[in-house]
């Protein structure tokens, strides 16, 4: 019954969660109406959801979503050669419970993680 999830995330700056989405990790912008305070985005079938939230504190913000992919090395080498800043303590590892990750802080602290069972 259940076909797919679309996670909601904080925003302070529409334009700052899009350039970056889009620009850097290569989204798309999702539906053609804007809204100005929500924002979508998509790629290869992952959809995220943003919604505005001017006073947003981002060290007090704990958002956080897992994504997994079936490329984590190519995934991670395409944002390495963009120049997207990896999370200082999120580099792509081999975890104890089978996954390989790696993870980013967009601009409002939100932890987008990347996994691919190994």
């Amino acid at each position: 019954m259940l076909t797919a999830i679309h996670p909601k995330l904080p925003m302070r700056n529409k334009q700052v969660t899009k350039d970056y989405y889009v620009t850097q990790l290569g989204f798309s912008v999702l539906g053609s109406e804007d809204f100005e305070d929500y924002f979508m985005i998509s790629k290869e079938g992952i959809e995220i959801h943003f919604f505005k939230f001017a006073d947003l504190n981002p060290k007090e913000n704990y958002g956080q979503i897992y994504i997994r992919t079936n490329a984590i090395d190519e995934l991670y080498q395409s944002f390495l050669n963009k120049k997207v800043k990896i999370h200082p303590n999120g580099p792509l590892q081999t975890k104890p419970w089978g996954q390989r990750e790696f993870s980013l802080l967009d601009p409002d602290n939100n932890l987008i993680t990347f996994g691919q069972s190994i």
